[in-house]
C-alpha cells in the first residue's frame, strides 16, 4: 500500500516536464549559438554547425578592440560598491519600516516605494540624467547612489515581510540588557537577514553588471564605461564581425554567471521567505 502511494504522490508530470524542456531551450539554443559563434571565422558565421577549427583567438582580439580589463575594472568597482552601500542602507530603511508599519508615516513610506517600483524608467530617464549633471554626480560614484537609491522598491518588498517574521521578543530582551536601536541591527537582525541580505546583493550585482541604460545616461568620462557600454561602442564599429562581437558578449557574461551559479539557491529561497510574511 505504502509502495503504491509512494509511486502515486511521485509520478512524472510529462505535461509541466515537456513545458520545462521548451523554456530550457529558448535559453541554451542562443547560449550554444553564442559559443560556437565565438569560435567560428567570420566567413562560417551564421550557422549552427561547429566550427571547422575552434578560433580562440577571437577572445584577446575582442579583449584589445574593447580594453576590457580597465572596462571590467570599472564594471567590477561600480557593482560591489553598489553591493555594499545597497546592503548597508536598505536593510536599515526595511526594518525601520517593518517595526514601524502601525505608524502612518512609514506605512506611507512603504507604499510610496513599492509604488516607485511600477514607473516606468524611460519616463524618469532625462530627469535622471539631468539632475546628476547638474549636481556633477555624473560619475561612478553618482551612478552607485542610483543604484542604491532606484533598488531601494524592490528590496524594502524583499526584506520588509522576512523581518516582520523575526520575533520582536528577541529586540525586547536585547533593550532590557542595556542594547540600542543600533546594536540590536546590526548584532541581531542583521546576521538573521542572511539570506535576504544574500538575495539583494546577488540581485543587485545583477543589475549593476549588466545595465546599459544608467552608466549611458550618467558616465560622461569615456574611462570609466562600463562593459556593457564599452560593447555597445564594440558592435557599432565592428558589427560584421559577429565572432569578434560574440567573444566580447561571453566573456562580459561569464563573471557574473559564475556568480549566478553558485547563488542562485539564495535568491529562490530569499525572494520567497521575504514575499510572505
Amino acid at each position: 500500500m505504502k509502495d503504491k502511494t509512494f509511486h502515486k504522490d511521485h509520478r512524472i508530470n510529462w505535461w509541466l516536464t515537456a513545458l520545462t524542456v521548451v523554456l530550457s531551450l529558448t535559453v541554451l539554443i542562443p547560449l550554444y549559438f553564442t559559443v560556437v559563434t565565438a569560435l567560428k571565422t567570420p566567413a562560417e558565421a551564421g550557422t549552427f554547425s561547429l566550427p571547422s577549427s575552434w578560433q580562440w583567438s577571437n577572445f584577446g582580439a575582442a579583449s584589445a578592440k574593447v580594453d576590457y580589463p580597465r572596462a571590467a575594472l570599472n564594471s567590477a568597482i561600480i557593482t560591489v560598491s553598489a553591493v555594499v552601500l545597497t546592503l548597508l542602507t536598505n536593510t536599515f530603511v526595511a526594518y525601520a519600516v517593518a517595526r514601524n508599519m502601525d505608524k502612518r508615516f512609514f506605512r506611507f513610506l512603504y507604499y510610496f516605494f513599492i509604488a516607485a517600483m511600477f514607473v516606468p524608467f524611460p519616463v524618469v530617464m532625462l530627469p535622471i540624467a539631468k539632475q546628476m549633471g547638474a549636481w556633477h554626480l555624473d560619475n561612478q560614484f553618482g551612478l552607485i547612489l542610483l543604484y542604491m537609491t532606484l533598488g531601494l522598491g524592490t528590496n524594502l518588498f524583499i526584506a520588509t515581510g522576512f523581518i516582520r517574521s523575526i520575533p520582536p521578543s528577541l529586540e525586547e530582551a536585547a533593550r532590557v540588557d542595556g542594547a540600542s536601536t543600533w546594536t540590536i541591527f546590526w548584532k541581531i537582525i542583521f546576521p538573521l537577514m542572511s539570506p535576504i541580505n544574500a538575495t539583494i546583493g546577488i540581485l543587485t550585482a545583477l543589475w549593476a553588471w549588466n545595465d546599459f541604460l544608467l552608466p549611458l545616461i550618467v558616465l560622461t568620462d569615456q574611462s570609466n564605461q562600463t562593459i556593457p557600454l564599452a560593447q555597445y561602442v564594440f558592435s557599432s564599429q565592428f558589427a560584421t564581425n559577429y565572432p569578434m562581437a560574440f567573444s566580447s558578449y561571453l566573456m562580459a557574461m561569464a563573471p557574473i554567471l559564475i556568480v549566478y551559479v553558485f547563488a542562485q539557491r539564495w535568491v529562490v529561497s530569499g525572494v520567497m521567505r521575504g514575499a510572505v510574511k
